[in-house]
């Protein structure tokens, strides 16, 4: 089924900063993840499977590998008017940059006036978690709603970490409240729980140019949807409802997966939801055929596991590993590889991550770490066991005790 009274913008520029080295020199949604797959993918896939086929990426910070993963990867048919394209800032309003979510968008309206849809639906480009979109549209158009915001439900003790949505008993919107210091409204029903927004929106075309055109006018405003837009249309009465991601379904969903989303802005967020693939029955499904996860198909030749004799043997165990590596003669247990990673003889690699293009040297010990693409590290290195050596190295380390290997890095 193709959705065509819709269009997507993808907010894609983010810098991800709690996610330093491995956003030195890529934008967040193009972070690797799940060995093959970047961040961007999942939202990506996500429309395509619902239906979406008219997705503008907004992209600005450190955009060359973002663009160049989906100029390669996403290419729809234009004979059908299908697009995935990039829009990247142009400064096409003025001189700045953009200045924040919505004056993405507002930079970029004419996109949007020129395929002129009923609905625009703007997403987030860095969070992982699957979504049949289509349900949050039918329940925008059921409830005849102005604007329509996907909410997760959380625990009330974690509300100081996200942007609190409060609504009434029919799931219309009556506050937001960004990182509460204090008790927020619970859910209906549910007392221990409150609605954390994904800051995900479903707007009614007029509605969303209407307000745009009010907020760049706003001096004092940081043109942000969050903070600015959505207290603005409130304020005027407009029908705003919440949409309940944990009601959302999708072909093949299994009942751990319901409500699956993750926020992997951070280095130990980012470790933890790519160790939590490797589980038996993972939250998040890979391997659906009813809901496909695209990305950009490599032209490598399959993994090679190599050597049986004595100690030097190639092995992997709860691991996933990409096409195009070589563990020869050394061990893995729950690490995730990305393509062309080759492991040499007698190193022993435990619960890291190893992006493109890594090789490890022989005799090499490795254990929580996350090695970023194009790293050679010299045989009998260890990483991840000492933190002040891994720090000394010029290595980050994470509060959890996470080591990240920078890009490139020479060791």
């Amino acid at each position: 089924m193709s959705i065509d009274d819709a269009i997507v913008m993808i907010l894609a520029g983010g810098e991800g900063k709690r996610l330093y080295p491995l956003t030195k020199d890529r934008a967040k949604p193009a972070v690797p993840f799940g060995g093959r797959y970047r961040i961007i993918d999942f939202v990506l896939n996500n429309f395509v499977n619902s239906g979406f086929f008219k997705i503008k990426v907004l992209t600005q910070y450190k955009s060359d590998s973002l663009s160049r993963h989906i100029t390669r990867g996403w290419r729809l048919s234009p004979f059908l008017d299908q697009y995935v394209d990039l829009a990247p800032a142009q400064m096409r309003t003025g001189s700045d940059w953009y200045r924040g979510t919505a004056d993405a968008i507002y930079q970029n309206l004419f996109h949007i006036q020129d395929e002129d849809p009923d609905y625009v639906c703007i997403f987030g480009g860095d969070h992982i978690y699957k979504m049949d979109v289509s349900q949050m549209l039918d329940y925008h158009k059921e409830k005849m709603s102005d604007l329509t915001i996907s909410a997760i439900p959380i625990p009330i003790s974690e509300a100081h970490e996200f942007g609190i949505i409060e609504v009434d008993d029919n799931w219309k919107l009556i506050n937001f409240v960004e990182k509460p210091q204090y008790k927020p409204k619970s859910i209906p029903g549910k007392p221990d729980m409150c609605l954390a927004s994904m800051g995900n929106y479903i707007f009614n075309k007029n509605i969303l140019v209407d307000a745009l055109e009010k907020d760049v006018k706003i001096d004092t405003s940081h043109h942000d949807f969050g903070k600015d837009v959505i207290p603005m249309l409130l304020k005027e009465g407009k029908e705003i409802y919440i949409y309940n991601f944990a009601e959302n379904t999708f072909p093949g969903i299994s009942e751990r997966e319901k409500g699956y989303w993750r926020d992997v802005g951070s280095t130990d967020a980012y470790w933890q939801a790519n160790m939590d693939l490797l589980d038996y029955d993972p939250e998040l499904n890979l391997y659906s055929q009813e809901w496909p996860l695209r990305t950009f198909n490599y032209n490598y030749p399959p993994a090679k596991f190599i050597w049986e004799e004595g100690e030097r043997v190639g092995m992997a165990t709860n691991s996933m590993v990409s096409e195009g590596c070589i563990v020869s003669g050394a061990g893995l247990s729950r690490c995730i590889l990305s393509p062309k990673v080759k492991v040499n003889s007698y190193s022993q690699i435990s619960e890291s991550i190893l992006m493109e293009n890594v090789e490890v040297g022989r005799y090499s010990k490795i254990k929580r770490a996350i090695i970023d693409k194009n790293v050679v590290i010299p045989p009998n290195t260890r990483i991840g066991y000492n933190r002040e050596d891994d720090e000394r190295r010029g290595f980050h380390v994470s509060a959890n005790g996470i080591t990240v290997v920078p890009k490139g890095a020479k060791i």
